[in-house]
């Protein structure tokens, strides 16, 4: 009797499933997962990434959020509410804006004619402050805005570029340059709050469209148990903030049109547009001064303190002023100051 072997022939790919087929099977194995629970995998070599469908004998995120909260709350910063003591006089409210800091941007005097870096950065904005707090000192500030983000990181990705990839002329390393600017916000906000109740409005901009956002969080965590700093961090390029019969408004300027921000507003801030006379529009982006009145909305952008590059030298955009700048609001009259701290 002649006897007939049957072979099953696997082509090279098909093969090399089956033997991941039964390489995944004695990982689960090993892990204890119930094979028919894996949703999908990922497998490099002998390594495996299990995704495993969730059941009733699994925790769920809910299930563990509380106690992640809780311990991270062990590690945040407390700080004890300041009762603040009435006082005579008219109330003002002092708007502080370091614009477009860009810590993180090199400049050479070599190249341009002036030096910056990140230390550069963050002293100005530390100097420009409290430059600004003492010209203010004459006035009873019973609020203070400090505009956060605008360009606060130069630049957005590990490989030294902006949001949207644009390469930068760069000093230190990104993880570096966030450390120096959550410091530098924390150091001002414990600063300003001394003097008033603070009120922090981020503006997303287009250098750090991505590490603003997560920068403007961290802060507001920082101060989460500070009842005198309040918070508007969300990712809304139009922020507005009403103080008496002013409705302010900030933005980084990289998007919609100047002409078209005073109707932006009325649409968008309704409401206090009704129950205001006094209405601005501070926006950023431009690293210079203009200003100008629309119906009903004085539209004024400000000037930064960040020195000038390679690329901006090379195209003529030098020598204007370099400043930190703040604005006197009374809660009747409108913006009755502008406070400057040039360099």
């Amino acid at each position: 009797m002649q006897r007939h072997t049957v072979r099953l022939r696997l082509k090279k790919d098909e093969y090399a499933l089956v033997q991941q087929h039964r390489a995944l099977i004695e990982e689960c194995k090993a892990k204890g997962i119930p094979f028919d629970s894996v949703n999908h995998y990922w497998h490099k070599g002998k390594n495996f990434s299990l995704h495993v469908r969730n059941d009733n004998n699994q925790l769920t995120w809910d299930d563990i959020k509380d106690t992640f909260i809780e311990e991270m709350s062990q590690y945040a910063p407390k700080y004890e509410p300041i009762q603040r003591q009435s006082t005579k006089g008219d109330k003002h409210c002092l708007v502080i804006d370091p614009a477009d800091v860009h810590i993180g941007k090199l400049s050479t005097s070599f190249e341009t004619g002036e030096e910056y870096n990140s230390q550069i950065a963050v002293q100005r904005v530390i100097d420009g402050v409290e430059g600004i707090l003492e010209k203010a000192s004459g006035f009873n500030i019973d609020k203070i805005i400090l505009v956060g983000g605008n360009d606060i990181l130069h630049i957005d990705t590990p490989r030294r570029t902006t949001t949207s990839g644009t390469p930068q002329d760069t000093d230190g390393m990104w993880y570096e340059n966030f450390l120096f600017a959550k410091q530098l916000y924390v150091d001002i906000i414990e600063r300003l709050v001394q003097v008033a109740d603070v009120h922090f409005i981020y503006n997303p901009s287009n250098h750090d469209y991505t590490n603003g956002f997560f920068l403007a969080d961290v802060i507001k965590t920082w101060f989460r148990s500070l009842p005198n700093v309040t918070f508007d961090c969300s990712i809304s390029h139009r922020k507005y903030f009403q103080y008496g019969s002013n409705l302010i408004g900030t933005t980084h300027g990289d998007g919609a049109k100047t002409q078209d921000l005073p109707l932006l507003m009325a649409q968008e801030a309704a409401e206090s547009w009704a129950s205001t006379k006094h209405r601005y529009v501070y926006t950023h982006h431009v690293h210079h001064k203009t200003s100008k009145d629309y119906i009903g909305v004085t539209v004024e952008s400000l000037r930064s303190p960040s020195g000038t590059d390679s690329w901006h030298h090379r195209n003529g955009y030098q020598h204007n002023p370099k400043a930190i700048e703040g604005y006197i609001h009374h809660p009747d009259h409108g913006q009755i100051a502008r406070l400057t701290h040039i360099f």
